[in-house]
């Protein structure tokens, strides 16, 4: 595990790199989450050097006081940002929260992007009310919404969805409660013509969290933009399937880099 110091805190990461040539990627987690959810993207760093990160208050990162909504959004894309400049990382892939922050900095920092890829998320996060009532008055009840059949899961294996369960636990209800409050407040649907970078939209095919309509939405309105569907997978797709997960993935990282030799690296 790596740390970079930036606005007067410290962001955790953590790089995995086996001499792939590509891009490196900077994937970014959920609410409630923390970078161990990427641990299976690290097969990808033979071809692409992968780079995952813990936002502000989550895993072995710093924290910052600021409230839901835009503020929390500026100091996840800070910490994200800080780690990609550390790491020379040059595509984000977001899953959910982790999305808005990606789109986020693609609309409103200066950070080079070869490729934005936005893993079960969305360009606007409105969150149930339900869920939003337990976040702020009892935590163990909203872990279990969100680990109802196909919200973060579809057909996991009991380990995945109780290791879940316990890392929403230790995120703690307030940095959990937070991020959605966070989420509940994103909206860019108006600006999603201005994301000049190539984009990949993939969702898990069971996704009741944020839908395949979700993805489609973002396809189309981003100027370029691939969609993908995960089989037999739900909103964390990139563990519930890895394999096909990274193989979206590798395969929209490998005609990219294709796509920039042919263009002579101008992109």
């Amino acid at each position: 595990m790596q740390r970079v110091t930036h606005d007067g805190r410290d962001t955790a990461y953590r790089v995995s790199d086996r001499g792939g040539d590509g891009p490196t990627v900077c994937s970014v987690h959920g609410s409630g989450g923390s970078k161990d959810v990427w641990k299976a993207q690290a097969r990808l760093s033979d071809r692409f050097p992968t780079v995952a990160l813990d936002l502000s208050g989550h895993g072995d990162s710093d924290d910052v006081d600021e409230p839901a909504g835009a503020e929390t959004l500026d100091a996840y894309a800070d910490d994200v940002v800080a780690v990609a400049e550390a790491t020379g990382a040059t595509v984000l892939c977001g899953n959910s929260l982790g999305g808005a922050v990606a789109l986020w900095i693609a609309l409103e920092r200066d950070l080079p992007l070869d490729g934005l890829v936005l893993a079960g998320t969305g360009a606007k996060l409105a969150v149930a009310e339900p869920l939003l009532d337990a976040l702020e008055t009892e935590f163990d009840r909203a872990i279990d919404l969100l680990h109802e059949p196909d919200r973060l899961f579809h057909d996991a294996p009991a380990e995945y969805v109780e290791l879940s369960r316990a890392g929403m636990r230790e995120c703690g209800r307030a940095v959990t409660e937070r991020d959605f409050r966070t989420c509940h407040a994103f909206d860019v649907r108006d600006r999603l013509d201005e994301i000049a970078s190539p984009s990949l939209a993939v969702v898990g095919e069971h996704d009741a969290l944020t839908p395949p309509a979700y993805h489609d939405y973002l396809a189309d309105r981003i100027d370029d933009c691939e969609r993908a569907a995960i089989e037999g997978a739900a909103h964390l797709a990139m563990l519930e399937r890895p394999a096909a997960f990274n193989a979206a993935l590798s395969s929209f990282l490998g005609r990219r880099s294709a796509d920039e030799s042919s263009d002579g690296g101008t992109r």
